[in-house]
Parts: structure tokens; sequence; C-alpha cells
């Protein structure tokens, strides 16, 4: 390994933020590829369209979302076998994981050209909206292979310990999704269509360009077609990742359940939800680069028997993120109505904005906090500890909360979104928990 992709020994604090930066880099650009679509649809489309490609899209994260859970399986083992220099597993692990994503690509594909219609019925499209949104579905469905590609593709690195080739790949799709929406959408008045086939362009150059790009570069293993197979590797790989793809599609169904919670109280609180939950979506930029920081890290000094290296990394990511997360909690609390101006100029929709962001600032702290320990556990192939941790917090904590709220007679967002908080330092607390018994069972083994 070169001195870059080594996390087993050098500076922990230069190698976590250099690792770091390129994660959050992707991530931010990531955030913003959705946005593009539904801001050139909402310029130069229709209103149907932009419901289309709202309701779409929905669907289209949350498939990307578990598929990412599914990856950390993939990047955890590779950093472990990188460390322990083991590079033919890596190729059995890599050859395995294109087989079950293969087949996780044509039975989605399937699914989502076979029942459109039915999912578009199931979310609640408005009758107007229908067609678009079956357009949106059908023909991202039809290119579902490239997006689990790009996803795959990228996590494979990040376990190798390189966070620049997916910041570029990602750069790659944004900007051909860019050129693909002012053709299709603006030139050509496709709607919703025309960000569909806009996305799946995208996310195709960027995986063909990136497999160019891996050629030409001197890896640490060599795939053969003989590793092409499902094997034993695939069993190990879904162990650790299938628990993070449940959590990250826990806390997924957790927003939209507060979303109908708070779209009781009338178009403005809905619309300052909306509004205040694009900020936080940001805002949580930052402790998602520091769970997938520190799952690469942990993952390879596990593998070298460097746990105590993987500890001293789990301080260095708190206290980084305790201080990055309080700097951005004081801007979202303080200056929440500043932040909201950027995406609506209705005053009584940035109140309510404003209020909301009250409520859930301090998450920008405490989820770095907790989101270190995710990685941590990660790192050890131990994510069931953080799909307890999310389930404890989901239904039991953040729902009845937000719930229990949203009914008083003067309900307030920031009453609503504090739940977020209080379920994150219970988040908190059972992650201490688990971390005093892990660490115990490590000392005896």
């Amino acid at each position: 390994m070169t001195d870059r992709l080594d996390f087993t020994q050098g500076s922990i604090p230069q190698k976590l933020l250099r690792f770091m930066l390129p994660v959050l880099g992707a991530l931010m650009l990531q955030a913003m590829y959705g946005a593009v679509d539904l801001l050139i649809v909402g310029r130069f489309g229709t209103t149907a369209g932009i419901s289309g490609v709202s309701t779409g899209s929905s669907v289209i994260t949350m498939i990307t979302v578990i598929i990412n859970g599914l990856c950390v399986g993939l990047t955890v083992l590779i950093g472990q076998y990188l460390g322990q220099g083991s590079h033919s597993r890596i190729s059995r692990l890599i050859g395995g994981g294109i087989c079950f994503f293969t087949l996780v690509a044509v039975l989605l594909m399937s699914f989502l050209l076979l029942f459109s219609r039915q999912i578009a019925g199931l979310l609640q499209a408005p009758e107007e909206a229908i067609g678009q949104t079956v357009l949106y579905l059908r023909i991202c469905g039809a290119g579902i292979f490239f997006v689990i590609a790009y996803n795959v593709i990228s996590g494979i690195f990040r376990g190798l310990g390189d966070s620049r080739l997916p910041l570029l790949f990602v750069m790659i799709a944004c900007i051909a999704n860019i050129i693909g929406d002012l053709i299709l959408v603006a030139v050509f008045h496709m709607n919703a269509a025309g960000a569909a086939f806009a996305t799946v362009f995208a996310q195709a150059v960027s995986v063909v360009l990136s497999l160019i790009i891996i050629r030409r570069r001197e890896l640490p293993f060599s795939l053969s077609r003989k590793d092409i197979c499902f094997s034993e590797e695939v069993t190990r790989f879904l162990r650790a990742g299938a628990p993070m793809a449940c959590t990250e599609c826990f806390t997924y169904i957790s927003f939209l359940a507060t979303c109908a919670f708070i779209n009781r109280l009338g178009l403005d609180a809905s619309s300052g939800y909306g509004v205040g939950q694009k900020i936080m979506t940001f805002v949580m930029l930052i402790p998602s680069s520091i769970l997938q920081s520190m799952a690469s890290f942990v993952a390879q000094n596990v593998g070298a028997n460097e746990e105590q290296r993987a500890r001293s990394a789990l301080k260095v990511s708190i206290l980084f993120g305790v201080s990055i997360g309080t700097v951005v909690s004081c801007l979202v609390i303080f200056c929440g109505d500043f932040l909201a101006g950027f995406f609506t100029t209705d005053a009584a929709v940035i109140v309510r904005a404003a209020q909301y962001l009250r409520g859930a600032g301090l998450e920008a702290i405490f989820t770095t906090i907790l989101f270190s320990f995710y990685g941590y556990f990660n790192g050890h192939s131990r994510s069931e500890i953080a799909m307890i941790c999310g389930i404890i917090q989901t239904f039991l904590v953040r729902l009845p909360i937000a719930y229990i709220m949203s009914i008083q007679p003067e309900a307030s967002l920031a009453g609503i979104a504090f739940a977020t908080p209080v379920s994150s330092c219970v988040g908190i607390l059972l992650c201490i928990f688990f971390y005093v018994r892990f660490r115990k069972s490590l000392l005896n083994d």
C-alpha cells in the first residue's frame, strides 16, 4: 500500500482528515445532484413534472440509501483484508460483490418497470402527476444498473483508502447530469422524462469513465474471471452491510413519518419543514463523512491488529466532530431565518423553517459523536450495533416524541424537531454501553 492508502501508520488526525475531505466533497455533490433535476424541471418543465421528479426521486433515493448501506460491507471487509495483506481475498470479495449486485440490479429493474404505476399510487402522487412519476421511475429503473455500479465502485475505493477517485466519479456524474438536464429538459422540453434520462446518462458516463481510470491504475489486487462468482465472501459482506442498510432505511422512514405529522399543521408548517429539512440535509453531510471515514480507517487497523490505533481514531473523530458541529449548530440555531432565506422569500415559511432549525440544531453536534461510534463499530464488522441503536432511536424515541409534540394545541416545529437530537442523545448512551461491553470482549479474547 502507498502511504496515502495505509491507515495503519502515520498521524491519525492527518490521515483521517485527508480521507474525510474528499468524502465530504462527494457527499455535497451528491446532495446537489438531486437538487439540479428539480431546479431545472422547475424552471423549464411543468408543475406535474416537478411532482413527478420529486416523488420518483424519493424512491430512487431510498434504493440508493439501501445499496450504500450494503456497500458498507464491501468497504469494511476490503479495509480489513488490506490491513491483513490478504489481497487474494479482496479479489474474491469484489468478484462476489459483482455477482450479487448484478442480480440485485436485474431484480430492481424488473420491479420498477412492472410496478411503477402501483408505486406512484402508494406514494399518493397527485392524479395529474402520475404519468410523469411513472415515466421517471421506469426510465431510472431501466438504468438502475449504472446507479448501483457507481455506488459499488465508490465503496470499493473507500475500502482501499482512496476517497479521491469517488469524488472524481461524482464530479463527472454531476457535470454530465447538468448537461443532460439542460439539453433534454430546457431545449427538448422532455419534463420529468428528460430529468430521468439525464440521471441515467450521467451515471453511465461516470461508470464507464471510472472503469477506464481503474484500468490505468495500479491496484493492490488482481481480478480474474474465476473470482467473479458467488462465494462465502458474499455472505460475509452482507452480514456486515445489511444491518447498516436497515439502519439507513429506518432513518429514511422516520423522516417520511415526521413529514406526515407536520403536514397536518398546515401549508406554512409543511413548507417550513421542507426548507428546514433541506438545510439539515447539508448539515448532516459532515457526520456522514465522519462515519464513512471512520469505517475505512478502523477496518484497516482491525485487519492489522492495531486496536489501540482504532480506539485513538475514535477519540480524534469525536473531538474533531464536536468542534465542527458546535460551530455549525450555532449557525443553524441563531441564523436559521437567514439560511432559510436562500430557499424561499415567503416570510411565513421562513419563520416556520427557523423554528424547525432551532429545535434540530443540536443534532449537528450529537450526530458527529453518534456516527463516530457507528464508524468504529462498522469497521469491526459489527454494524448490527448501529442497527439496534437505530431501531431504538427511531421507534422508541424520535417518532413517539415527534408525534406527541405534533398533537399539542399550539404545536411548534421546534418542539417536533427537538425529538431528533433527543433520540441522538439516547443513541450516544447506547453506543457508550456497547463500546464498553465490546472493549471488554476484545480484552477477554
